[in-house]
């Protein structure tokens, strides 16, 4: 069977490379194209042209931006047998919290017309499988979560220094990894972090506009830049708590425990996960949901707490999701 996945930045699409292994692995023959631009008129263009080249047996797309797939349903037979469509983040949604109403009735458009188009549906939570299954009543959903790969955890049993020279064997931190940016809830972070001057925070990550976001922070956060896979895993190792400081937006009620993949990164190692702007799908070990506002209260009454042990049962792989991804890829060709 010939499979084609598509997205507009297939090598950022972490969700996109993880089924990528797993139908490689269930010996499908998967075409992953790739984008030499960032212009979505010209990757429509592009991904028409290589969609008519490969005539896949099955379509898998992955939205975000949706628009860039409009009338590609209108290939189905001269360009490709069956259509997936796979629905990771609300992206009318998205748009509404910067262009209000008529930004989401834009991007909702596009997402009823690919759900409604798709042979299934393959989402990473209940809440948005719940929304797309509003835009088609009659479309067979499944639930994929975004659970990492064991090699994260893997790659933290590696002795090698941490950055700057810094050894585990100092105070344990409160991490936090990802965009600097006001939608990941930097500020909530750093007025955290100076309400409690004698706890050292790390930053790993960047942004645009990192520079002037933390222009006043304390003297106890530590900046530390993107760094690579391994590193990451070495400096959640050695923190105490692992922080997701989001503030609450539309979004919130679409962004659970089974779709960020840090979150189930750091769970998977055994961390204290203190997570805003997020809820709760089924109880975890360690994951405490708070309100953004609880934020610095939380960090401050959990930061001598130890994890609890964990069981078998409590890690979350990615690779658990391969009789599910088997189980629909069989649906859609039967």
């Amino acid at each position: 069977m010939k499979v084609l996945l598509l997205a507009n930045q297939p090598e950022r699409t972490v969700r996109l490379l993880r089924f990528e292994g797993t139908l490689k692995s269930l010996g499908m023959d998967v075409v992953v194209p790739s984008f030499h631009t960032r212009s979505w008129i010209s990757i429509a263009r592009e991904a028409r042209r290589i969609i008519l080249k490969e005539r896949p047996d099955v379509l898998h797309i992955f939205n975000v931006p949706d628009m860039i797939y409009h009338n590609i349903p209108s290939l189905r037979g001269e360009g490709f047998g069956k259509l997936i469509y796979d629905y990771r983040s609300p992206w009318g949604l998205e748009l509404s919290q910067t262009f209000g109403a008529p930004g989401r009735v834009f991007g909702e458009r596009f997402e009823r017309e690919l759900a409604r188009s798709a042979d299934i549906i393959t989402s990473v939570n209940r809440p948005l499988a719940e929304k797309v299954g509003g835009f088609a009543p009659d479309s067979e959903i499944h639930i994929i979560p975004n659970y990492p790969e064991r090699s994260f955890s893997e790659a933290a049993a590696g002795d090698e220094g941490l950055p700057g020279g810094r050894s585990t064997g100092e105070q344990s931190p409160v991490i936090f990894i990802g965009r600097i940016c006001t939608q990941e809830g930097i500020q909530k972070l750093l007025s955290a972090a100076a309400a409690m001057p004698e706890q050292e925070f790390w930053i790993v990550g960047d942004g645009p506009f990192a520079r002037w976001l933390l222009r006043n922070k304390s003297a106890n956060v530590r900046v530390l830049g993107w760094q690579a896979h391994e590193t990451v895993a070495r400096l959640v190792k050695a923190a105490r708590i692992c922080l997701i400081p989001r503030e609450e937006s539309v979004i919130t009620p679409y962004s659970t425990d089974k779709s960020v993949w840090k979150l189930n990164e750091y769970l998977n190692m055994g961390k204290l996960v203190i997570a805003s702007g997020v809820v709760q799908e089924e109880p975890r070990k360690n994951l405490m949901i708070v309100r953004s506002r609880g934020l610095e209260e939380a960090i401050l009454r959990h930061l001598d707490d130890k994890p609890q042990p964990m069981t078998e049962s409590d890690y979350r792989y990615w690779d658990g999701n391969r009789d599910a991804i088997k189980k629909a890829y069989e649906e859609v060709m039967g």
